[in-house]
Order: structure tokens, then sequence, then C-alpha cells
């Protein structure tokens, strides 16, 4: 007879923390192998409806579907690498401009300080050099560590192709493993948070990709209309470290105001850009994200900073990019399993997100408001597990 022991919950407290400490730490050592098998399986998800599309509409036998969809998201990388190749080679030309503009605010800024502050130049370079004695030395850490960094995107942007095309190749080999580790009454629920994962990535995914697209040609209309040089490359850049939440958008400012001195040492452009970007996000974060990233699982922005904090510290930029999706998958799967369930409660974003003032609905954030109960009815496509094939069916799932 199977006995069940139960602990008291500070015992519980403490496996779990030991629990949280190594997989952290198992992530931390591992990043090099986990981060790339799990970008690929993002990619696999994405590539899946090409894969079908390939065998259902043009009859192409797996292999051959598999192998095409890889190719296009290959040349598409391909093709977003050389174009701004392109535009950086040009950028580059403009080094000797960015260091005479730059030297311009500098005594600008100096002047500054020494009329307001009483202290001379020769006062604030004492300053300087007091203060960036062990630059030099951490330069070359710094510079030594970027070159293993390079190395290893490299590596990875060698492994992540063929680790999606074995995904995508062995996808059915893969579901029929998950089913012999379930139990056979499980299995309707399995494919219930299978089905859900791919929707909830799926979304993600191409709402991130259409983020980029918008927010690269509003930044390039807006930094052309104050004439800022290489409008286009700065616009694409900005457009792409969008994708790491919070964080990315700072870079790309600040990438965007030191280009400005390609052009003009004027303080009104580097005033522009910064407009510019302020009106971007904010178009971004009230337009664009409610309507095309928003996934069919939402998590609250305070679960969402701790966990890109936490992925940076493990993996760097590629852990901020994948924290989002890992906790999407989190919490699918909390919200399925009876005893996860608090934990996919804290993950989830339940507040209201409009009130009503005049017949005009504004953003509402105060948690003392209940929320109507809303039902969402997704569709979602679920694997049919058997020893030969992967036929999918549609489940419709209702949450309110």
């Amino acid at each position: 007879m199977n006995t069940i022991l139960k602990f008291p919950f500070y015992v519980k407290l403490t496996l779990i923390l030991i629990g949280l400490i190594a997989l952290t730490f198992t992530l931390h050592i591992g990043q090099n192998i986990i981060v790339p098998v799990m970008m690929s399986f993002l990619f696999a998800i994405l590539l899946h409806p090409i894969v079908q599309f390939f065998k259902t509409r043009i009859h192409f036998p797996h292999v051959l579907a598999v192998i095409m969809a890889v190719i296009l998201m290959v040349l598409f990388f391909v093709g977003l690498f050389v174009f701004l190749s392109i535009q950086i080679t040009d950028f580059a030309t403009d080094f000797d401009k960015i260091e005479r503009n730059i030297n311009i605010h500098l005594t600008n800024v100096q002047g500054y300080i020494r009329d307001n502050f009483h202290l001379s130049s020769r006062e604030q370079k004492e300053y300087i050099e007091t203060a960036t004695e062990d630059s030099m030395e951490k330069g070359k850490e710094i510079i030594g560590t970027t070159l293993l960094s390079f190395t290893d995107t490299l590596l990875n942007l060698t492994l992540i192709p063929i680790y999606t095309f074995l995904i995508l190749l062995y996808r059915t080999h893969f579901l029929l493993f998950l089913t012999k580790l379930v139990k056979k009454e499980n299995h309707e629920q399995l494919k219930n948070i299978l089905a859900n994962i791919r929707l909830a990535i799926n979304s993600y995914i191409v709402g991130l990709i259409i983020q980029l697209f918008v927010i690269a040609t509003l930044t390039t209309i807006g930094y052309m209309i104050i004439g800022v040089k290489y409008a286009i490359l700065l616009g694409v850049i900005t457009g792409i470290l969008n994708l790491i939440p919070y964080i990315g958008i700072l870079f790309a400012g600040l990438l965007s105001i030191i280009a400005t001195l390609t052009g003009s040492p004027d303080l009104s452009i580097i005033i522009g850009v910064v407009i510019v970007t302020i009106v971007v996000q904010l178009i971004d974060n009230n337009i664009i994200v409610p309507l095309v990233v928003s996934s069919k699982v939402e998590i609250n922005a305070f679960i969402s900073i701790i966990g890109i904090i936490i992925g940076g510290a493990i993996a760097g930029i590629s852990g901020m990019f994948l924290a989002l999706p890992v906790l999407a998958i989190m919490k699918v799967i909390f919200d399925r399993i009876e005893s996860l369930k608090p934990w996919g409660y804290l993950l989830g974003d339940h507040l209201p997100k409009t009130y009503t003032w005049r017949n005009i609905k504004l953003p509402l954030f105060d948690s003392e408001e209940s929320s109507q109960n809303t039902v969402i009815i997704t569709a979602a496509i679920a694997p049919e597990f058997t020893e030969n094939t992967t036929e999918e069916v549609t489940v419709r799932n209702d949450k309110s």
C-alpha cells in the first residue's frame, strides 16, 4: 500500500528553494547547450505551420517540407544580416565625425561645469583620470569576454538551424515520448497543455515579428522627419533591440543618440531623437503590444521584469529574450495542474485593462477593482497521438 508523506510548510518551502537554486545553477553552467535548444524549440513552433503548408498544399514529403521551412528561416536572417552589414559599413566611415562632434559636446559640458561649479578643465580631467584608473584592465577583460561571446554566438547560429530541423523532423517521436511519460488517463490533459503552449508561443513570436516591423518603420519615419542620418539603419536596429523587453529600447536610444553625431553636433537633433523614441514607445506600449504582441497567456509586469533580470543573469541577452516565452509555458502548465494553480495565478495578470469615463475607455491599473468575467474561446491544434502519426484535431478551450 502506497504511503503519502505530508511535510510541514517550512520543509516544503526549503525543498522548493533548494530545487530552484539547483535549477538556476544548472541553467547557468549549461547555458551554451540549453539556450540554442530553447531557441530552436521556439523557431520550430513558428515554422510548424509552414511545414504543414508544404505537406498539405504542395504535397512535399515530411523531410523535404522541413528542409524548405528551415531554408526560408535561414534566408530571412541572412538577408537581414546582409542589409545591416551594408548599412553599418557606410556608418563606420563617419566615426571621425562622431569623435569630433563628441569632443564638441564634451567641451560644452566642461564649460558649463567650469562656470557653474567652479572647476577648471584641468581639475575635471584629474577627476576623470582618477575615476578611470582601472578602466584599461577592465577594458581588456570586456574585450576578451566579448570575443568569447561572439564565438559562442557564431556557434549558436550554426547549431540553431540544425536543432530546428531535427526538432521538426522528430516532432512525432518527441510527442509520443511525452505520452509514455504520462498515465493514459492524463493524455487528454497533456494534449490540452501542448496545444495551448503552441498557441501561446506562436502568438507571442508572430506578435514580436509584427512589432519589429512596425517599430522599425515608425522609428525610421520619425528619424527621417527630424533629419537623422542613417535613419533606416537606426530604425531597424531599434526594432531588433526592442525585442528585448524593457531594456533593449534603452540601448537603442543611446545608440541612436551617438549615431546622430555623424551628421551634426546640434543638440536639437539629439532632443528630437529622444522625443521620437518616447513617442514610438508610447504607441508601442499602448497600441501595438495590446493588439499584436499580447500572448494568449498574459504575464504580469512585476513577474516579467524579474524573469528578464534572472534570464539575463543566467544567459545574458539570450536569457532576456527567452524569459517571457518560458514564463508563458510555465503559466500554461501551472493553470492546468490542480496543485500548481496558485503559482499560475501569481504569474498571471488579472487586473482590468480599461474603465469607462464619460463613454471613453481609459487604461485602468487598480487591483482593488475586480474585472468582469469574460469567456475566451480559442481554437488550438492538439496532436492526436498514435504510433505512426500525429494528425491534428481541433480542441476548444473555455477559459473564464
